[in-house]
């Protein structure tokens, strides 16, 4: 399974981007996508992911209400639509997969980069204030 993540750019603080990942192929059942961000110097972190029915997102804190996660699957396409923008959102994005079955979301697995299969190559978000 590949995945292409695509979409970054800049972008003026208060606004909006879309960024996409498209999977290779059609993922298991109980594939959870996820979305991570590595700002300049820093861990790669968890920004949202969403549950294998598709009907629950999961978000960090300093994204939640600004960020919904999303997928088609008719399109094998994972979104991440952002709002709001700060420039404290300058990262590269990275989309994730995990295939192979889940524990309890409530245990916050999700939030782990070790918990994926597998990984995109990264788009870049700008955002100038």
């Amino acid at each position: 399974v590949q995945l292409q993540a695509s979409g970054g750019g800049v972008v003026q603080a208060g606004g909006s981007l879309r960024l996409s990942c498209a999977v290779s192929e059609r993922p298991f059942s109980s594939y959870v996508p996820g979305w991570f961000r590595q700002a300049p110097g820093k861990e790669r972190d968890f920004v949202a992911a969403l549950s294998w029915t598709g009907r629950t997102p999961y978000y960090a804190d300093s994204v939640k209400g600004r960020v919904t996660i999303s997928r088609d699957d008719a399109l094998n396409t994972v979104f991440l639509d952002m709002n709001s923008l700060e420039p404290e959102d300058t990262a590269v994005y990275y989309c994730a997969g995990r295939s192979r079955g889940t524990g309890e979301f409530s245990s916050g697995w999700y939030r782990r980069r070790e918990e994926y299969d597998y990984w995109g190559q990264g788009t870049l978000v700008t955002v100038s204030s």
